[in-house]
């Protein structure tokens, strides 16, 4: 397949955009769309905000109403992503969907630099971050594409899979 996936945007109720991506990637798992639709991001921004005298930050909807999927267009994928609940359609004029140019992805903060991991399947590995932080795991599968691992963790006695970021681990020493 010579087609070269593209980010295009869809819009959404407000409110709905983490939603979506949940219902879209569990969609995607369950259908094995992976080789059509390769990434579904909320684009977040980190903002300071100042409470009883002291700086927090959180990271904020930077496009509310909005979710950018990287995906190829078929009429399949094309699909799946409209009749995604909570989804109101694609951005782009009628009913065809225009992706987004190399500067519009860059302007909405949605890197393409992969994270460069030095990390085999089978290795120990130490989760840094997240609910399952400070538990160890044994990676099973390595996602460069989509910047994640799936990693057995040892918890409570038994063996549990989880799907982790890559900037959520680091190597165990």
């Amino acid at each position: 397949m010579s087609e070269k996936a593209k980010w295009y945007v869809v819009h959404t109720y407000s409110g709905y955009e983490n939603k979506v991506k949940v219902n879209l990637e569990k969609t995607i798992e369950n259908r094995n769309l992976h080789s059509f639709i390769h990434a579904v991001e909320v684009p977040l921004e980190e903002q300071i905000e100042e409470k009883d005298g002291k700086q927090k930050v959180t990271l904020k909807k930077k496009f509310p109403g909005y979710v950018i999927i990287k995906m190829i267009m078929t009429d399949d994928s094309w699909y799946v992503v409209r009749n995604t609940r909570g989804v109101t359609g694609f951005v782009g004029p009628g009913s065809k969907p225009v992706p987004l140019t190399d500067e519009e992805v860059e302007s909405m903060g949605v890197s393409e630099t992969a994270i460069d991991i030095d990390l085999e399947v089978g290795e120990t590995i130490q989760i840094i971050s997240g609910p399952l932080k400070d538990f160890t795991a044994v990676i099973q599968e390595i996602n460069i594409e989509k910047q994640k691992i799936k990693a057995m963790v040892s918890m409570f006695g038994r063996e549990t899979l989880a799907e982790l970021e890559f900037n959520q681990v680091e190597k165990f020493d």
